[in-house]
Order: C-alpha cells, then sequence, then structure tokens
C-alpha cells in the first residue's frame, strides 16, 4: 500500500471507532445520573468522615452540561473498547505474516476484556484514592473541588488504568509474534519506567507526585511481569527449535 492507501486506512478505522464511541456515548445518557452519583459519594463522604466542609462546585455557565458529556464520553469509550480495539488491529494486521495474525485475533479476545477489568478496578480504587489525597488537607480547612478538575481526574485515572492494563498484553503478544524478545525487554527497562513516568504524568491532572507514584507502581509491577512471560516464552521457543534442529541433523545423518 502506498502511503496515501494507508492513510486512506487509517482515515476509515479512526471513523468506524469514532462512530462507536459516539453511539455508544449516546447511549450512556441514561447512565449518567448514576454515575455522578457514584463518583462523588467519596467527596461527600469527606464532610462525615474529616468532620469539615467538603463539595463539588460548577464555576462556568456550561460546566453542569460539559461534565455529563464527559460521562457521557467516559461510557463511550468503555462500552466501545472491543470495535475501537478491533479496528487498531485491522489497521495492523495487513502488515503482519499468516501466523503472525492469530496473536492479533488473541489480542482482540483478551485485550478488550482486560481494559474493561482495568476500567473496574480503577473504579473501586477510586475513592480510596480520593480519601487518600483528601486526608492531607488541614483540618480547619475545607473541600471544594470543582466539578470539572474533578472529573478530568476521574476519567484521566479510569482510562489510564484501562490502558494500563492493555499494554503488557500488548508487549507479550509482539513477543509471541517474535517481535521483541523478553531479553531485550529487560534491558530497556529503565526506558520502560522513564515512559510508565511519563504517561502517569499525563494521566494525572497538575503536578500530583503521589498520584503519579500510585499509578506508576501497578505499571511498572506488569511490565516487568510481561518481561517474564516473554522470556519464558523464548526459553520455550528455544528448546523447540533446538529439538527440530536436532530431529533434522539426525535425519540428515541417516540420509
Amino acid at each position: 500500500m502506498t502511503l496515501g492507501q494507508h492513510l486512506v486506512e487509517l482515515r476509515k478505522r479512526i471513523t468506524i471507532a469514532g462512530v462507536a464511541i459516539i453511539v455508544a456515548a449516546i447511549g450512556g445518557w441514561w447512565l449518567v445520573d448514576p454515575i455522578w452519583a457514584a463518583l462523588s459519594e467519596p467527596v461527600l463522604r469527606i464532610a462525615e468522615e474529616q468532620d469539615r466542609d467538603a463539595a463539588l462546585t460548577y464555576v462556568t455557565v456550561g460546566e453542569a452540561f460539559d461534565t455529563r458529556l464527559i460521562i457521557m464520553f467516559l461510557v463511550g469509550i468503555v462500552a466501545a473498547s472491543p470495535v475501537w480495539l478491533y479496528q487498531l488491529w485491522a489497521f495492523i494486521v495487513p502488515a503482519l505474516h499468516k501466523n503472525e495474525k492469530r496473536y492479533a485475533i488473541g489480542f482482540l479476545a483478551v485485550g478488550a476484556p482486560l481494559f474493561i477489568s482495568g476500567c473496574v478496578a480503577a473504579w473501586f480504587v477510586f475513592p480510596n484514592i480520593v480519601t487518600l489525597l483528601t486526608g492531607f488537607a488541614f483540618s480547619d480547612s475545607a473541600t471544594l473541588l470543582t466539578a470539572r478538575v474533578y472529573l478530568d481526574f476521574a476519567v484521566k485515572f479510569i482510562l489510564a488504568i484501562g490502558v494500563g492494563f492493555v499494554l503488557p498484553l500488548l508487549l507479550v503478544l509482539l513477543n509471541f509474534a517474535r517481535v521483541v524478545s523478553g531479553e531485550a525487554m529487560l534491558k530497556a527497562w529503565r526506558w520502560a519506567i522513564l515512559a510508565i513516568a511519563t504517561f502517569t504524568a499525563l494521566a494525572t491532572p497538575a503536578a500530583d507526585v503521589l498520584s503519579m507514584v500510585l499509578l506508576a507502581i501497578p505499571l511498572v509491577g506488569l511490565y516487568f511481569a510481561a518481561c517474564a512471560v516473554a522470556a519464558f516464552n523464548d526459553r520455550r521457543v528455544a528448546r523447540k527449535e533446538a529439538t527440530l534442529a536436532d530431529e533434522y541433523g539426525l535425519a540428515s545423518s541417516d540420509d
């Protein structure tokens, strides 16, 4: 394919993924109220557990409407994850050999559940993160958070954990496809940690070092877990190739 054909194909995949997210987001309109109630609950609990004023505020006229749109967008991304993950791999698959395409199928079969599982895990952890971070405030202060900033933090946190659950799978599948070795992954651990730190810095609002660390720790753990799986697979493949080489050598000797 020429560069122009690749761009047309990319536009097609992005369009399909975008339409799927928009359709799912529209369906998520009816989930906005319960989702916002669940996200707001940790802030409301501050007043009871920490004995100080706490509230979510709207500082602009359109902020309440924007909040609803962002929640719809979050629902759309999570609900349409099988579609946009498929479009991602459908763009990559033509560049793979026939025996490597099965790994793309594996990515689709495992990637979407992993992404959703990561989002669900972040959803249950999020209240504890809010309680922990707001607990550093002085006892005589009030916690008055703008709805937009609070929701941005929640969305970035949930999506970052969801993406973080998928990235190690991508590395493992690239290893299974013989694109990258476990040894190379392990040698690049410094660059990986730097990339994870950059990713978590972008995923958290403002310069929140504690949130960056809380996000980075599980991602680093998942990266080294992917390295371990890749190294095990490399040894398995090496033993298989050695066995085949021995059998081929014996067959040649007999001839």
